[in-house]
């Protein structure tokens, strides 16, 4: 996760950066500096090249990544490129984008660079703008509606889904056919950014019921209309499989988060812990991914079943939950050793997938 911009043209009252305990991006800069960029993508080629790695997957972020301007897209990308290539890899590029700035030259440019563009949008404009303001107070909907239609009908092969922060105030089924006009080949739908000290804005359970709420409505249709992430890796998870997300079964992912200064941060959801919190200690200037991956942080991720909750550990549905997002486990003066905040939402839904199941098997 690259961030090369650390501010932003929105002012979301729930952002995970500029809103939570950890507030180290005021101590970054603005932009990340083309030196920055350079050792970034030297420490990629020189990991791609030690494991042998034929491609690598690099995520454009922030802040608001686009207020890098269609120039500064298009050098970041050949930069990163040209380097990465020197080992013998090829970079994958997504950005992950508040949908404002997309407008046909910046599609133009992401287009001739290759690079996917994943967009946040909360739903329709009364959902949506409830919480994705500018700075002035003024709602962002339209905007980010002009630059995602232009996007999914102009750009396809470019359009990676959307991102959609759940607030169960809002109807679950009205919120989820309000994103598919845009015919999104994957939803995700995170959970507000919470821990046992700042707990989520709903009581427990409302955001399960939500969730399972849009499964019936997803999984009732008469055909696959979109992937819904987390709804997705639960069933596999449910029936056997194993996750790829690092929030939905016992999984050993690992995100290396490089700020505008070239510091080596944690996963941004362990910025509502504390101020520093994401903070490594680690930079690209002195330090390999793979001594990142020795980092006892970075190494807990690795470290399945041992680094959760007894309760957790005696869960008959740890193997699907996975104790949930690492940073939702936090509390304060004991660390990231408990259940996530949401484990009442977690298993009210996974057992309403599988009460979803018996029926399924039953009816066929």
């Amino acid at each position: 996760m690259l961030k090369i911009r650390s501010r932003c043209n929105l002012a979301c009252d729930y952002c995970i950066i500029y809103e939570h305990a950890d507030q180290t991006w005021r101590r970054q800069p603005h932009a990340m500096s083309q030196e920055t960029l350079r050792q970034t993508a030297r420490r990629v080629a020189e990991h791609a090249a030690r494991h042998g790695l034929s491609s690598v997957r690099i995520v454009l972020h922030g802040g608001e990544p686009l207020l890098a301007g269609h120039g500064g897209i298009a050098l970041i990308a050949r930069t990163v490129r040209e380097i990465v290539q020197e080992a013998g890899a090829e970079a994958e590029f997504t950005v992950q984008t508040n949908g404002t700035l997309l407008r046909t030259r910046m599609l133009d440019t992401l287009a001739e660079h290759g690079i996917r563009v994943g967009v946040s949008v909360d739903g329709d404009r009364t959902t949506h703008d409830a919480h994705r303001r500018t700075p002035a107070g003024r709602g962002s909907y339209g905007r980010v509606m002009a630059g995602l239609s232009l996007l999914a009908d102009d750009y396809p092969q470019l359009y990676a889904g959307l991102l959609c922060t759940v607030d169960p105030v809002w109807d679950p089924v009205a919120v989820y056919e309000s994103l598919l006009p845009t015919r999104p080949p994957q939803i995700d739908f995170l959970l507000p950014h919470a821990h046992w000290g700042a707990r989520p804005p709903q009581p427990p359970g409302a955001y399960g019921r939500w969730l399972a709420a849009v499964f019936d409505r997803w999984a009732g249709a008469p055909r696959k209309e979109t992937t819904v992430r987390i709804l997705d890796e639960l069933l596999h998870t449910v029936l056997g499989g194993r996750s790829r997300l690092d929030w939905v079964g016992i999984t050993r992912t690992v995100s290396v988060f490089v700020e505008a200064d070239g510091s080596i941060h944690h996963n941004d959801t362990l910025r509502t812990g504390y101020d520093g919190a994401s903070v490594s200690g680690l930079d690209v200037f002195r330090h390999s991914f793979d001594e990142v991956l020795l980092h006892p942080g970075f190494a807990a991720r690795q470290a399945g079943e041992r680094a959760l909750a007894d309760q957790c550990r005696r869960c008959p549905e740890l193997s699907v939950c996975g104790g949930g997002e690492y940073g939702h486990r936090f509390r304060p003066g004991v660390g990231y050793r408990s259940p996530t905040v949401y484990c009442e939402d977690m298993l009210l839904l996974v057992g309403h997938i599988r009460r979803w199941l018996a029926r399924s098997t039953e009816q066929s």
